[in-house]
């Protein structure tokens, strides 16, 4: 299985602000202030001068400058180009009442609510659509084609989505297993080896036992997955091939439907990928799997 690289060396993808936003908790304090100013509304970023946003942002403009080249920009009048182009392009239809930040007063009125909850969780799953490489995506269609073994990892809410990939791929005679308790999927990770697979999914790419189940796996020789949302955490250096979604936290933790919504996307993807690779496989599991357990 390839290697994953885990930290662009090129040009930033082609979704500039959906990237910086999974980059934000990386970055340092003064830098992460660039980003949320950036992020937070890329058209007005993008008509300031060097000297505007640094003073917008607390900091210097060489923090500003370092920020660029942190983030794959030779400089800051590259970073305006890209967002002037991003920003144009993008112009997302919305809901008035939407604050788009996600962040809802104390007292907001449910049309309130709902729009700006609508908005956040649809502007997750497109902003994920547009970052996902469809090169690593098909890399990791391949492994798990070729895989002998799938072990799928998981906690909390990504055990959720972890669970959901497993049965799909179960579905269509995939040997997929995922174990929801930690200490079980230990043990299932240590047993796969060479041409067997592991699929790590953690929102915040920190979630330790995730993170060395990978290892585990990684240590016999099995080649690693991750899905996450940030692609410089932790999870990142054990995965050979990196996955990564684009969610934001807001007012009440909205953000963890979103996190899933755009997790099951990226799920979704896999299994027609992988359906699409053995459409023979396919059209004869599913009939099967779906009929009653009575028949």
């Amino acid at each position: 299985m390839p290697r994953a690289a885990k930290v662009p060396a090129g040009a930033p993808p082609a979704g500039l602000i959906a990237y910086l936003g999974g980059l934000l908790p990386s970055l340092p304090p003064a830098q992460r202030r660039v980003a949320r100013l950036v992020v937070t509304d890329p058209a007005a970023a993008a008509g300031r001068t060097i000297t505007d946003l640094a003073t917008a942002a607390e900091t210097s403009e060489a923090t500003v400058v370092r920020f660029c080249r942190s983030v794959g920009l030779p400089g800051y009048p590259e970073l305006r180009i890209r967002l002037a182009a991003e920003a144009a392009r993008r112009m997302p239809r919305r809901d008035p009442a939407a604050a788009v930040d996600g962040e809802l007063p104390p007292g907001a009125d449910l049309a309130r609510i709902i729009a700006t909850i609508a908005y956040g969780e649809a502007r997750s799953v497109e902003e994920t659509a547009e970052q996902l490489d469809p090169v690593v995506c098909d890399q990791v269609v391949t492994a798990i084609t070729g895989a002998g073994r799938i072990g799928i990892h998981g906690v909390g809410a990504s055990g959720l989505v972890a669970a959901e990939l497993q049965r799909k791929l179960h579905r269509i005679g995939y040997a997929a297993f995922h174990f929801p308790d930690p200490d079980t999927a230990l043990v299932s990770a240590a047993l796969l080896g060479q041409g067997d697979v592991a699929v790590g999914i953690s929102q915040s790419g920190n979630t330790a036992s995730v993170i060395e189940a990978l290892t585990r796996a990684r240590s016999r020789g099995a080649g690693t997955v991750a899905l996450t949302n940030h692609p410089r955490s932790p999870i990142a250096t054990v995965a050979d091939l990196l996955l990564t979604t684009v969610t934001r936290e807001t007012t009440y933790r909205t953000g963890g439907t979103a996190s899933r919504l755009a997790q099951l996307m990226v799920v979704d993807c896999l299994f027609a990928g992988v359906a699409a690779r053995d459409p023979v496989r396919a059209r004869r599991a599913l009939p099967a799997t779906a009929r009653p357990a009575t028949d």
